[in-house]
């Protein structure tokens, strides 16, 4: 891949104002750069070993004080996914894609390993340890889709397996004080339905330097309304309103959650107490 190719996917990732082309340069820059939700699968299986790549990569992100706590299930089984797609709002890529990984905030393990030496873990009933076990869940899973789109594959995460966590658990056989934090489809793009680069807010929307200053941010979402609008219209994406109007009706109140608003009784029941 050429260096010059960065400008160019600069330019498609801010759209009409892109920051200045950094002067170092480096493949994984491209990577990076070139990542799109993948919502349409070729048919093709995954190459041996794919999944142990992936999982490897997952586990060399950071954790935090090494506690590891998530873990990650796999699913295959064209029935098992079928199912999994209807709870996660009927979405076909996830019956589609040849892999399907579940990612879980895991706080069973750390729990087992404490009761094996009769130790105490009270801890793990605060609300930091799920944070912590979310986070290191998400830094698992990007690592693996950086590695994925680095082997040529497509990905796309799915939030929706939280609009029923209960029964994503029953389905997985999740123990308690595990939760199902998000999907990941993964598989060979189908080059017929191509996805395109969607542009992001500008740099100085989310950017701050040295304190955070929320009203220097409306020029840059203005702007970034304008890029939208062309993008939603070269797409032939039907969505109603700009960005900011968009975005707002998905914060509107709890009827816009998809049916997540009711997480914290989910937790509870499966063995988070957040404090």
């Amino acid at each position: 891949m050429e260096p010059q190719v960065l400008p160019d996917l600069l330019q498609l990732r801010y759209g009409e104002r892109k920051p200045a082309t950094p002067p170092a340069w480096h493949a994984l820059l491209t990577v990076l750069l070139s990542h799109r939700s993948v919502r349409a699968y070729a048919p093709e299986p995954l190459p041996p070993g794919t999944l142990t790549a992936l999982v490897a990569a997952a586990q060399s992100a950071a954790s935090s004080s090494n506690l590891q706590a998530w873990s990650v299930v796999s699913v295959e089984d064209q029935a098992r996914k079928a199912r999994l797609a209807q709870l996660a709002g009927d979405q076909a890529h996830v019956r589609e894609c040849p892999l399907f990984l579940v990612w879980l905030a895991d706080l069973a393990r750390l729990a087992r390993v404490a009761e094996q030496r009769n130790l105490p873990y009270a801890a793990l009933d605060y609300t930091e340890m799920l944070l912590l076990a979310a986070i290191d869940a998400t830094l698992a899973a990007q690592n693996a889709v950086v590695a994925a789109e680095a082997l040529g594959l497509g990905t796309v995460y799915i939030g929706g397996i939280r609009n029923h966590p209960l029964d994503v658990a029953a389905e997985l056989r999740l123990p308690p004080r595990v939760f199902p934090l998000f999907g990941l489809c993964v598989g060979w793009p189908d080059d017929a339905r191509t996805a395109a680069i969607k542009p992001r807010l500008p740099q100085n929307a989310v950017l701050h330097h040295e304190t955070y200053a929320l009203e220097q941010q409306d020029t840059a979402v203005a702007d970034y309304n304008r890029v939208m609008a062309a993008f939603y219209t070269e797409q032939r994406m039907n969505v109603d309103g700009d960005w900011a109007e968009h975005s707002a009706r998905r914060v509107a109140g709890p009827q816009s959650l998809s049916g997540r608003h009711t997480l914290r009784e989910a937790l509870q029941a499966l063995g988070f107490d957040l404090r």
